[in-house]
């Protein structure tokens, strides 16, 4: 094993030998706004770019020496397009593949990979894997919770934790909008219970968890299967609407602050946060046997009785991608060539600036959302505003862009000052036109100020 792992390394590192006397051929596989950043973030580092995607995504398309548009999970068509176009590595944007196993295709094809093998992904393809992990492993960010796979002992449970402290969680993979909270989502004990039915009507196992109050914020690290180096913390908006009413979405928008903080996040927290998350990395090593390689995004929550992690996605966030890979000072082809072989180190930073980023959708989403409406993009104007933008959920079609079901585009604004930041991308999105909306208070310094209010007032009590 141990002359398997050296001929393995030895591999790698001619890998990356000869890519620096060539240009690195990258696969991104994915196909919204997270892949077209990470896209244009590998082709400013010197990438000849090529993508693998379900839905063509015209950043993408725009971006890619080559493309080809096929099932993310159908690894072997996968494999058959990096040999033919001669691909170093692969960049995997979205968990389903993850969770499923392509990065542990593609490596026995012989393409070294940026995300983690089907077992260490579990880290958001089983909540379950994760609660049990970080309660064996005693990693205090961890939150009460108890597993169901019947409605057996539910009403207990609900009962010892009180209805107002519980929070339902399906245990996998839910785009965001299958978890349940009380007060958000449900009502009543009744509402509890009867989700929980559904659930296991339909044969799902799920978690109740302690609901934690606080402020919730993101923090998404480069991880090379020990180390773990972080990037700004960002805050997510996942209601449809402002002031945070509506149904869950997939992400309305997020920011980040010029000095890579929150106001009610201080360096103590992330350092907290960050150790979790290499202890984290660690003990997935240690039960599994295979080591984290990739992205990976903790959700913590800051509350009165300290910080809670929330969930973990073993890839790059949607919309947070959009806040911190523009900031990147640093070659984001040679960080990838470091977690393949195992020795990143902090030889990289991300400018010391604040962004704010509004994301577009189509009216009537989530619900019932209007497809098929041709959207408008004044690139000379959005160019002046100095604002960027990201194409998600969108089609071309004869040289003209449509909206699907989803979101549909990330407009990004970059400034010394969240205030400047917010105003550049706000000033983009009025350079976009379609039958769109999205939420104006984002980024804002109210909104703001009423998250240093709400945590202020839980640290006094």
């Amino acid at each position: 094993m141990l002359k398997l792992n050296i001929i393995l390394i030895s591999y790698y590192r001619i890998i990356e030998l000869i890519s620096l006397m060539a240009m690195v051929n990258c696969l991104i596989v994915g196909h919204g706004a997270r892949e077209h950043v990470i896209g244009e973030t590998l082709v400013k580092g010197g990438a000849n770019l090529f993508s693998f995607m379900s839905f063509k995504n015209a950043g993408l398309e725009d971006l890619s020496k080559k493309i080809k548009i096929h099932s993310e999970s159908d690894f072997k068509e996968i494999i058959g397009f990096c040999k033919e176009n001669k691909i170093d590595f692969a960049v995997i944007g979205p968990e389903a593949p993850l969770v499923v196993g392509i990065v542990d295709a593609l490596e026995k094809g012989g393409i070294p990979c940026i995300g983690p093998k089907i077992e260490a992904a579990q880290l958001e393809g089983s909540k379950v894997f994760t609660r049990n992990l970080l309660e064996k492993y005693k990693i205090k960010s961890n939150v009460k919770n108890k597993i169901f796979e019947s409605m057996d002992g539910i009403e207990r449970f609900i009962k010892d934790m009180g209805e107002e402290n519980v929070v339902v969680k399906p245990e996998g993979l839910t785009g965001g909008k299958g978890v349940k909270v009380y007060g958000d989502h449900l009502s009543s004990k009744a509402d509890i219970l009867e989700y929980c039915q559904e659930l296991t009507n339909n044969n799902n196992r799920f978690l109740l968890e302690e609901k934690c109050i606080g402020e919730e914020f993101t923090l998404q690290t480069f991880v090379d299967g020990k180390t773990v180096l972080g990037s700004p913390l960002v805050q997510d908006h996942k209601r449809a609407y402002e002031d945070d009413k509506g149904p869950n979405t997939g992400g309305m928008g997020s920011y980040s602050m010029e000095d890579h903080l929150m106001p009610f996040i201080t360096q103590k927290d992330v350092n907290i946060a960050l150790e979790d998350m290499k202890k984290t990395v660690a003990a997935v090593k240690t039960e599994t046997g295979t080591e984290y390689k990739g992205f990976l995004y903790g959700q913590f929550m800051k509350t009165a009785k300290g910080l809670k992690l929330i969930e973990y996605n073993s890839r790059f966030g949607d919309p947070e991608a959009m806040n911190v890979l523009p900031l990147l000072q640093g070659n984001l082809v040679d960080i990838c060539w470091s977690i393949i072989n195992g020795n990143l180190s902090q030889n990289f930073e991300f400018e010391k600036k604040a962004t704010v980023c509004k994301y577009l959708a189509p009216e009537g989403y989530p619900a019932n959302p209007k497809r098929d409406e041709q959207i408008i993009i004044n690139r000379e104007e959005i160019n002046k505003s100095g604002a960027k933008y990201y194409y998600a959920s969108v089609y071309r079609e004869s040289g003209k862009i449509f909206t699907t079901t989803s979101r549909a585009m990330g407009v990004l604004g970059i400034a010394d000052s969240l205030e400047k930041a917010e105003r550049i991308a706000e000033k983009g999105v009025t350079c976009i036109e379609g039958n769109l909306f999205h939420r104006k208070d984002i980024g804002t310094l109210k909104l703001l100020q009423k998250r240093i209010e709400h945590m202020n007032s839980l640290l006094i009590e």
